[in-house]
């Protein structure tokens, strides 16, 4: 892998966007190159891809940025054991169970609603669409009943309980269809990590997410709608 590269280069190496290249630095997980006295390009040198490459995948098993950076710092601390990394591991293996524990309650509620479903007839009969009808009309919003999973949620009231102030970032959707392209939105993104409320709403084609800046981030939200197979046309504000 050669050296001296362009960040679209370095993007296109790494398998990334130019705005994620961006939105790394402006979190601290790659340094940005000063850009040469003589003027020109800044110049990404082949560890920085190596390192977005592992800040990616690292995120593809859940690990959120602010876990990313201390796996980085263990990474370049000569005296870091292995032991280390695994606790890292471990925590979030614990974590994901929680998050399978939660996607296994919804499921069952699934299996539920198709059970009471009389598989005909006319749509005003249809007991899954009153099960889903929502806070309102084009609207779905989602967030973790009261007593759907005691853990999680007397964990979230620790972290709010020491300081972790919840933020709101707001997204333009593309490519929904109907109101239930929302509830999907919403039902993906509430399963992110630190994500408290998600209301989608198919008549005004946008999503409103609460999180936990801590656990999750705006471009982890992003990935998680596109996975979900819509697109987001706007920014977060």
């Amino acid at each position: 892998m050669g050296k001296g590269m362009t960040i679209s280069r370095a993007a296109e190496q790494a398998g990334v966007g130019i705005e994620t290249i961006r939105f790394y630095e402006r979190r601290g997980l790659i340094e940005r190159p000063l850009r040469p006295r003589s003027g020109g390009y800044r110049v990404y040198e082949g560890a920085v891809v190596e390192r977005i490459r592992f800040i990616r995948q690292a995120q593809d098993l859940g690990f959120s940025l602010r876990e990313i950076l201390e796996l980085l710092s263990l990474r370049a601390d000569p005296a870091t054991d292995c032991s280390d990394i695994r606790a890292q591991a471990m925590t979030k293996r614990r974590e994901v169970d929680r998050r399978i524990a939660k996607l296994q309650q919804m499921r069952s509620a699934l299996d539920q609603l198709i059970g009471t479903c009389p598989g005909g007839g006319a749509l005003r009969a249809c007991t899954i669409i009153d099960a889903l009808a929502g806070p309102g009309r084009g609207e779905a919003e989602s967030s973790e009943p009261a007593s759907a999973c005691p853990s999680n949620q007397l964990e979230r009231r620790g972290r709010t309980a020491k300081g972790s102030r919840m933020k709101t970032a707001l997204f333009k959707i593309g490519g929904m269809h109907c109101d239930g392209c929302a509830r999907t939105i919403a039902a993906v993104v509430s399963a992110e990590p630190g994500v408290q409320k998600a209301t989608v709403s198919f008549n005004a084609q946008e999503a409103r997410i609460m999180f936990d800046p801590q656990a999750t981030d705006e471009e982890r939200l992003v990935v998680a709608v596109q996975k979900a197979g819509y697109a987001v046309v706007g920014r977060p504000s």
